[in-house]
């Protein structure tokens, strides 16, 4: 069985940091990242690492967050710095064999609040 725990979300103030983490059990896949999705918005791709080391992000979010992960422990991290209000969404993890689409494996999200 596949099961994805994420932890990390919160409230914090603009400019603040949070570190997101996600750790996968049940399975291996070579790309482990982040997509979030803001009320009325369209779910998108934040961050993703394949198992080479290669990433991707979103426009939006590049020299602000870092993403990584450890394949020891099969866990992704998401590391967010100068946060924005426009950062507020939930975050989703998601695990799967392709760097630009979406896997079929899904957190249930945590809450990224970032407000005065």
């Amino acid at each position: 069985q596949v099961q994805l725990v994420e932890s990390g979300g919160g409230l914090v103030q603009p400019g603040g940091s949070l570190r997101l983490s996600c750790s996968a059990s049940g399975v291996v896949f070579a790309v482990m990242g982040w997509y979030r999705q803001a009320p009325g918005k369209q779910r998108e791709l934040v961050a993703v690492i394949a198992l080479s080391g290669d990433t991707l992000y979103a426009e939006s979010v590049k020299g602000r967050f870092t993403i990584s992960r450890d394949n020891t422990k099969n866990t992704v991290y998401l590391q967010m710095t100068s946060l924005k209000p426009e950062d507020t969404a939930v975050y989703y993890c998601n695990i799967g064999p392709y760097l630009r689409t979406a896997g079929r494996h899904w957190g249930e999200g945590t809450q990224v609040t970032v407000s005065s």
